[in-house]
């Protein structure tokens, strides 16, 4: 069980760097609201907050940020029903990595209680 445990925070840690990326990109190159880049990629920060926790392998980070990934996974059905094109796309993608995010955050924790 403990190699799973340290595959579940690999996966938290993967998935959380991979969704600051995919936001950062999105809002500033990809498919930005306004020419240039916009302010939404600020939506990136509140990611940095549990980034030094999760690589750290701490539970209570693990506990909180399956909070914060459901502001993401919100937001990224939201707008993968309401966008158009390659910014509904990655809509999906971020809807993914939020699952992903959620997923192994939460099974981490069940098994570090162990």
């Amino acid at each position: 069980m403990p190699s799973l445990a340290r595959y579940s925070n690999l996966a938290t840690a993967l998935s959380l760097i991979a969704l600051v990326f995919l936001c950062l990109s999105w809002e500033l190159w990809w498919a930005p609201l306004r020419h240039g880049g916009s302010w939404l990629a600020l939506k990136a920060l509140p990611l940095l907050a549990p980034l030094f926790g999760v690589l750290r392998g701490r539970r209570y980070t693990h506990q909180w940020v399956t909070l914060l990934a459901l502001v993401y996974f919100t937001e990224g059905v939201v707008r993968a029903a309401t966008d158009q094109e390659l910014s509904a796309w990655l809509a999906l993608a971020e809807t993914a990595l939020s699952f992903v995010l959620f997923c192994s955050a939460v099974l981490y924790v069940r098994l570090s209680a162990r």
